[in-house]
């Protein structure tokens, strides 16, 4: 029987087992070696010398590690590695979600239980998911630092389905077009950019003049605008124009005739094209769409909505997925598919009538 908290214990055979947790880099877990001896005595002795480290080394087990240090170690590792706005975002979410309730909390005893009762009940499940996508990271690079044995948190609402998408019908289209194509300013012009190009909010608010090729008809997407909370604060925020989403953010559209005939018509010797001389403040542009759609009588919409509505309207209008995938700046087709390509129920309908007519020809 081993004895009680010193995992040490007697065998079949005679000898004493004692047994230590280590964190494996090759199977990213954590995993137990033993050392033996003919005596208890002997078992803890060599247990103890283990523990400590060979040559003098010291092998930490995370006891003491708090979680505030693991996180700060990490912050200044990822500082330099990741984009400004990711870090800028971790950082956000550990100062504001984190940091007070489980900082003085000891990395080998932060457990699904412990996160789950000091988090707020209240929280999206964005926010959520973004707490436990730090926390684990954060564990993680002290498991590998500390040989530290720490198991992966799981998010209660991971794998849970995803909420439908809200995508404009063809009636609520009609009814936004009515107003976009009357008396048609600056801000409206946005708004039809992006039916007809599918860009991010961000990339919207970033575009130059220059990044309009007006001879070959091709829009250049190569930086964002975005609101970033500065560095140790939780309500101050700052405009920041950064590099893309991704590497495959970084892309070329082809515009159609009524998009360019759109740019030409406010072209002016100003850099941004919705901001001046300055990049479009995200918030200015949303509340300009949320005077248009209240004016189409639309009710409350999202700026993305006009995102999902461009991709759906490509595939029924016969679009393949690869070319719809490289417009939008996805890294995978499988992404486009599954987040932007919803099909109207008038779409199935004309599948179903051809199956039948099908059916009908055999």
């Amino acid at each position: 029987m081993a004895r009680h908290g010193e995992n040490i214990r007697k065998r079949a055979d005679g000898r004493w087992e004692g047994r230590y947790p280590v964190y494996s880099e090759e199977k990213e877990q954590r995993v137990y070696r033993s050392v033996y001896g003919r005596t208890y005595r002997e078992a803890k002795e060599k247990l103890a010398a283990r523990k400590s480290g060979l040559n003098g080394k010291e092998l930490t087990m995370g006891e003491g590690i708090l979680l505030a240090q693991a996180a700060q170690e990490w912050m200044d590792e990822i500082r330099d590695t990741r984009k400004k706005s990711t870090y800028l975002k971790y950082r956000f979410i550990y100062d504001t979600y984190l940091k007070e309730d489980l900082g003085l909390v000891e990395i080998h005893k932060i457990t699904d239980q412990s996160v789950k009762e000091r988090l707020p009940e209240a929280l999206s499940d964005s926010i959520r998911k973004s707490i436990y996508c730090v926390l684990n990271q954060i564990l993680k690079a002290a498991s590998k630092k500390y040989s530290t044995p720490v198991v992966p948190l799981r998010n209660p609402v991971a794998g849970l389905r995803n909420k439908p998408v809200e995508v404009l019908n063809r009636k609520e289209q009609t009814e936004l077009f009515s107003v976009l194509c009357s008396k048609t300013d600056r801000s409206k012009m946005a708004v039809l950019l992006c039916l007809y190009t599918g860009l991010r909010l961000g990339e919207l608010c970033a575009l130059k003049w220059s990044d309009i090729d007006f001879e070959n008809r091709v829009m250049i997407v190569s930086r964002t605008v975005q609101r970033l909370y500065m560095e140790g604060q939780r309500t101050k925020t700052i405009l920041a124009e950064t590099d893309p989403k991704s590497q495959y953010s970084r892309r070329e559209i082809p515009l159609c005739i009524p998009a360019l005939e759109l740019l030409v018509r406010f072209r002016d010797s100003r850099e941004y094209i919705f901001g001046g001389h300055k990049p479009a403040d995200p918030r200015t542009m949303q509340n300009h769409f949320k005077r248009i759609v209240t004016e189409a009588g639309l009710g409350k919409k999202n700026f993305h909505i006009l995102r999902h509505t461009f991709a759906t309207n490509c595939i029924e209008g016969g679009a393949d997925v690869k070319s719809l995938s490289e417009i939008l700046g996805h890294s995978e087709v499988q992404i486009t598919l599954n987040r932007y390509v919803h099909p109207s129920m008038d779409t199935k309908r004309k599948h179903m009538n051809a199956l039948s007519v099908f059916y009908g020809q055999i």
